[in-house]
């Protein structure tokens, strides 16, 4: 029979408590955890700052961009710091610095003179033909017509809202603006100023119709 020292020894041979580890090794281990976790995690939220920070590039001369999400979409994953919005490109700026000079008095809106699309811009047509303005002396553009443009114009005179007035290529405002400077004769002093109004007999025709718009 085998004493009770050899059988203590066999069972602590068969059962090997675990190797003691130094407090180096645990924090080492520890460390390759949490880069592993760490490489593990997704990067959905980088990739839409890093797009963000991308200056977008003209197609064309107002003309629409075909490529990219819709522009609502796209607007969602910007940030909403001012210091991160969108860059006007060389090229966009130079065309709406052409059309801002195309007349003494510009009006970027929605839809047409003839066939505004929103309300705000047909009471800014309305105001600008009861003061008299001389249609060769004006031009609009329709911001509906091109998305790039319809954005851009905000950007290029800081300003977020459509229609937007320019007088001899300065900004004048949008439409509360307007309406505000024509009920206190401002705007009227300053057409006058700039002699962009039709004269005598002309200018009751331009008003009549004006009114019946």
């Amino acid at each position: 029979m085998l004493s009770r020292s050899i059988l203590s020894r066999v069972r602590l041979s068969c059962n090997p408590s675990p190797p003691k580890r130094s407090a180096s090794q645990l924090t080492s281990r520890k460390q390759r955890l949490l880069r592993q976790s760490a490489t593990a995690l997704p990067t959905t939220a980088a990739s839409f700052s890093t797009a963000a920070l991308r200056p977008a590039t003209a197609t064309s001369t107002f003309s629409s961009s075909s490529s990219g999400a819709h522009p609502l979409l796209r607007s969602r994953t910007a940030p909403p710091s001012l210091l991160l919005r969108r860059l006007l490109s060389d090229q966009t700026r130079q065309a709406i610095d052409k059309a801002v000079g195309s007349a003494p008095v510009v009006l970027f809106m929605k839809g047409t003179p003839e066939t505004p699309q929103c309300g705000f811009s047909r009471a800014s047509i309305q105001i600008l033909g009861l003061q008299g303005v001389d249609p060769d002396k004006f031009a609009a553009f329709n911001v509906l017509e091109d998305a790039e443009l319809r954005q851009g114009i905000k950007e290029y005179s800081d300003w977020p809202t459509i229609p937007q007035l320019y007088i001899d290529k300065e900004f004048v405002g949008g439409c509360d603006i307007i309406v505000s400077m024509h009920q206190n004769g401002e705007l009227a002093k300053l057409l006058d100023e700039k002699k962009v109004l039709v004269k005598g007999e002309e200018a009751e025709g331009e008003a009549a119709e004006a009114n019946k718009e």
